[in-house]
């Protein structure tokens, strides 16, 4: 199996990485050789890949040796990590491993996050206008030209079957697959007098994120300090910045800590976690986070989307921003409602994220693609017309600039 990664996966820095780590995991349970290669430089970050026995390659953007490479390495499987992957390297897997699966991980829409913050930045409301981007012309292409798409949201799934008309047969719903979380663990999380403060955790790269963040230290945390002028709110992230650096503020309890080494542990400390996400999309790490160590949070209906299901949320749902301050503190003061939110939020993690059920779901999938690929790809003729030359503007611009590179 050949992995071909938008970046190498840091674990501990964000969502994305975490779900690579599944993905992986998941492939070593049927003893697949693994090879994770990426055109993206390594961070301090990146998890070392060969601990587990996956080899790692550095591959070039536009340039002929990577056909000498996946030919020589000729994987039953190619999966790609983000469509702009595929737009790269899909055709020279079709070309030279013509009978490879071929999976694209999304991670999350990319058109509908990018979406959402135009429209955000319009001050509208999102609608189709948004939603139909030109992200989403290069994302749906990507989609159809290959066998099979994980999607990890739920909601993302309705809106490329009911918005864009992708067939169901190359979707498969495949959220975080996780531990059960034990009554052993659970009993040995600290309690609700054990904790303290306020969090919230997210990768700075991420737009997202940061913009969470703006809106707390402007408008949510001003009303929660009001009403508890001691509490502080603890913000962890990898790749802090200057801009984030600079919104740390010890009077008003407003603390940036930066990249943590142990999310676990900082998560447990806290009594609450903030995550008022206002565009984005995808499942938000930081919600999983605080369900596994048994912190209750307040979120956004972004934040929510596609996490909880028809299960309780491990807290509060709230999008204005007094109730968000509001439930924060409540959630804070009440050990009733936090122990009541709490467990919610372990329901939800064993019931909703069970590794062994969605591993069993993916690994069927993929046998039966591999069984019947000749008539899988068949039936999907928008695929068959995407892979035509007429259609391939990738390929030849690829082409176009590993001629003009050697020059």
């Amino acid at each position: 199996m050949l992995i071909i990664g938008f970046v190498w996966p840091e674990p501990r820095s964000s969502a994305a990485g975490s779900r690579m780590m599944q993905l992986i995991e998941t492939f070593q349970t049927q003893n697949y050789e693994i090879t994770f290669a990426s055109p993206c430089a390594k961070t301090d970050h990146a998890f070392n890949l060969k601990s587990i026995d996956v080899a790692q390659e550095n591959i070039e953007l536009n340039n002929s040796s990577f056909d000498d490479f996946v030919k020589a390495l000729n994987p039953e499987i190619v999966l790609f990590d983000r469509f702009m992957m595929e737009e790269q390297f899909g055709w020279r897997v079709t070309e030279n491993c013509p009978n490879a699966i071929k999976i694209l991980d999304t991670e999350d829409l990319h058109s509908l996050r990018k979406g959402r913050q135009q429209a955000f930045k319009d001050g509208a409301d999102f609608d189709k206008n948004y939603l139909f981007n030109d992200t989403a012309k290069r994302e749906i292409a990507s989609i159809l030209r290959c066998d099979l798409t994980l999607i990890i949201s739920q909601a993302e799934m309705d809106i490329l079957k009911n918005d864009f008309k992708v067939d169901d047969a190359l979707l498969l719903y495949l959220p975080f697959m996780l531990d059960d979380i034990s009554k052993e663990t659970i009993e040995k999380l600290p309690n609700f007098e054990d904790r303290t403060h306020f969090i919230t955790i997210g990768n700075f790269l991420h737009e997202p994120n940061y913009n969470a963040v703006l809106y707390l230290k402007e408008t949510i945390w001003p009303l929660i300090r009001k009403q508890l002028p001691k509490a502080e709110l603890h913000i962890y992230g990898a790749y802090t910045s200057q801009k984030v650096n600079q919104l740390h503020n010890e009077k008003q309890g407003f603390f940036i800590k930066g990249f943590a080494k142990d999310v676990n542990s900082v998560m447990q400390q806290a009594r609450v976690c903030l995550a008022p996400i206002r565009f984005g999309a995808g499942l938000k790490g930081k919600l999983i986070d605080a369900m596994q160590n048994g912190t209750p949070m307040v979120t956004s209906t972004v934040g929510a989307e596609g996490m909880f299901g028809d299960y309780e949320p491990n807290g509060f749902i709230e999008d204005d921003a007094s109730c968000f301050a509001n439930k924060a503190v409540q959630l804070y003061k009440n050990e009733w409602f936090w122990t009541e939110k709490q467990q919610y939020g372990f329901a939800v993690i064993n019931n909703r994220f069970n590794s062994g059920k969605h591993q069993k779901v993916f690994l069927s999938r993929i046998k039966s693609i591999v069984e019947n690929l000749f008539m899988h790809r068949q039936n999907n003729f928008m695929g068959q017309m995407l892979q035509h030359h007429s259609m391939q503007s990738t390929k030849f611009m690829s082409r176009w600039i590993e001629e003009k590179n050697k020059a």
